[in-house]
């Protein structure tokens, strides 16, 4: 699909990526909790990408993985090269149940990415974000275990 945008969209550096990323984004926090949004998401996503739109948000805790499912099957939808796409998400609340399913642990970080991708169906995301602050994990921890996902790729 190609962006034929008849709207001029704008584009800013993320912080100092490098990555240039639309001064509008779509995220899917409120729209991809059940089945019966799927649809909607994908034409959301379609629509959004139509404007010039290539930042996609979404996090692990958004109707329980649900989301990322979506916003995944979204995203492969457009069929558009991945290069085309910024794509981020956030890790903190993981699913349901299991005491190491959610913070900012080495353990939690790892695991979550992991899952994160597979719900999302896609090799990489572009950003991570700590989705807030996690008072039973040192800092170091979590900034080692963010490293570790950047060497990883």
């Amino acid at each position: 699909m190609e962006n034929k945008s008849t709207t001029k969209m704008e584009y800013r550096y993320f912080g100092k990526t490098g990555i240039k990323v639309s001064v509008l984004s779509f995220g899917n926090w409120l729209t991809s909790d059940s089945a019966e949004d799927e649809q909607r998401t994908i034409d959301c996503v379609k629509r959004a990408y139509e404007h010039g739109v290539n930042f996609f948000d979404t996090a692990e805790v958004y109707g329980s993985g649900r989301a990322e499912t979506i916003m995944g099957k979204a995203i492969k939808n457009l069929n558009v090269p991945r290069e085309d796409l910024v794509i981020s998400t956030k890790l903190f609340w993981g699913p349901v149940g299991g005491v190491n399913k959610n913070g900012l642990s080495r353990k939690h970080i790892i695991e979550g990415m992991k899952n994160s991708l597979k719900r999302l169906e896609l090799d990489y995301v572009d950003v991570v974000f700590c989705h807030r602050p996690d008072n039973s994990t040192p800092i170091e921890e979590t900034v080692r275990a963010m490293n570790y996902l950047i060497e990883k790729g």
